[in-house]
C-alpha cells in the first residue's frame, strides 16, 4: 500500500511540475485560475524563473516520494528521506489550511474564479497529497 501511495503522489507531483514548466515556457492553459485574485486582478505575477523553480521543487518532491515509497530514486539515507517526506506532507497540509486571506480552507477572499478552483480542486489535492505522503512514512511496510 505504501508503494502505491508513494507512486501515486509522485505521479501527481510530476504532473504538477510539468504544468509549471509548461507555464514557464509561455503556456496559458489553466493559468487564469492558478493565481489568487484581488479586486479582479492577479494578487501577484510569477516570473518564468520563479515558475521553473516551483516546477523543479515539485519534481524533487516527486523524487522524495518515490524514494520514500521504496523506489530508490535519490541516493539519500532513509532517515533524510523520511524527514523530507514528513516536511512535504506538512507543507501540503499547511497549503490546504491556507494563509487566511487568499488560499486554503480559511481564506476570506471567496468570490473569485481562483477561490472556486481552490475549493473544488486545489484544497482537496493538497489534502490528498499530505495524507498520502504521511501514510508512506507512517504505515508499516510488508
Amino acid at each position: 500500500m505504501t508503494m502505491v501511495l508513494g507512486v501515486a503522489a509522485a505521479a501527481v507531483l510530476g504532473a504538477l511540475a510539468g504544468l509549471h514548466f509548461f507555464w514557464a515556457s509561455g503556456g496559458r492553459w489553466g493559468a487564469s485560475v492558478a493565481i489568487p485574485e484581488f479586486n479582479g486582478k492577479a494578487a501577484f505575477t510569477p516570473t518564468p524563473i520563479a515558475t521553473i523553480v516551483v516546477g523543479a521543487l515539485l519534481l524533487g518532491a516527486a523524487g522524495v516520494a518515490l524514494t520514500a515509497a521504496g523506489v530508490r530514486v535519490l541516493p539519500l539515507p532513509l532517515e533524510v528521506v523520511h524527514v523530507g517526506t514528513g516536511l512535504l506532507s506538512a507543507a501540503f497540509f499547511l497549503r490546504a489550511v491556507g494563509d487566511f486571506r487568499y488560499v486554503g480552507l480559511f481564506k476570506r477572499q471567496r468570490g473569485t474564479r481562483f477561490a472556486q478552483m481552490d475549493n473544488r480542486l486545489y484544497i482537496p489535492l493538497c489534502t490528498g497529497l499530505a495524507a498520502a505522503l504521511a501514510a508512506v512514512i507512517l504505515l508499516p511496510r510488508p
